[in-house]
């Protein structure tokens, strides 16, 4: 019997580069999230770790588009996050987080996507 393969090999390297242009989210003190090859299944993003149930979350990924994407989200919502903290903005719903930031620092954020997508070789 013949296993499936979700993932091309072609894919697996575009997803490398994907997880290597991201690397600064992995090192982030309040995040816990890492990006493991899981072989023919593709790739896994796991967050949330606590010790006594391991990690929360997890999504899977069999493109790069994909991954890219997901990972651009997490890095985007932290990095708002972390600026919304500094900026004592606790009460305000996380939707409301981004607008209520000056326009200087959205379009700054907002760059960013493409910064991470040429480094990791995406077309966006």
């Amino acid at each position: 019997m013949e296993k499936t393969v979700y993932i091309t090999e072609k894919e697996r390297e575009m997803c490398y580069k994907v997880i290597g242009a991201f690397a600064e989210l992995y090192e982030m003190e309040d995040e816990d999230i890492l990006v493991v090859d899981v072989g023919r299944y593709g790739f896994v993003k796991l967050q949330c770790y606590t010790p006594s149930y391991g990690f929360e979350e997890l999504d899977t990924y069999t493109d790069s588009h994909s991954l890219f994407e997901g990972l651009w989200e997490e890095w985007l919502s932290l990095n708002v996050f972390l600026l919304a903290r500094e900026m004592q903005l606790d009460d305000i719903l996380y939707e409301d987080l981004f607008n209520n930031l000056p326009k200087e620092k959205q379009s700054e954020l907002t760059g960013r996507k493409g910064y991470f997508a040429k480094k990791a070789g995406i077309i966006l």
